[in-house]
């Protein structure tokens, strides 16, 4: 049931990241120059209220430092790449090995 979960909630992460991926390649091809748009301009485009409601949660729960170090650095990253990595890891925790075959293929 949880690898389920956890592959489903990776393959939703890639389907953020490939639309993502087509946002930022539609304003290159416009733009005729690179264009990456961090995910903080995303999220504030999208929801500014639950942005600023998570960085008061995280200052005031956690710590500030971890809100300048380590959350503010993601947030500046590109989007299409935070949602791939986060896509990739869930997937690797939902993932299922196979079983070795104990017989010799012939």
């Amino acid at each position: 049931m949880f690898r389920f979960i956890f592959r489903l909630a990776a393959m939703v992460a890639l389907s953020i990241a490939v639309i993502m991926a087509v946002l930022d390649t539609t304003r290159t091809v416009a733009a005729s120059t690179l264009v990456l748009t961090p995910l903080n301009t995303s999220w504030l485009a999208v929801s500014p209220d639950t942005r600023a409601a998570f960085e008061t949660l995280v200052r005031t729960k956690a710590s500030p430092l971890l809100w300048d170090g380590a959350i503010a650095w993601v947030l500046n990253q590109p989007g299409f790449a935070v949602f791939a990595v986060l896509a990739l890891l869930l997937y690797a925790i939902g993932y299922r090995r196979r079983r070795a075959s104990q017989f010799a293929a012939t």
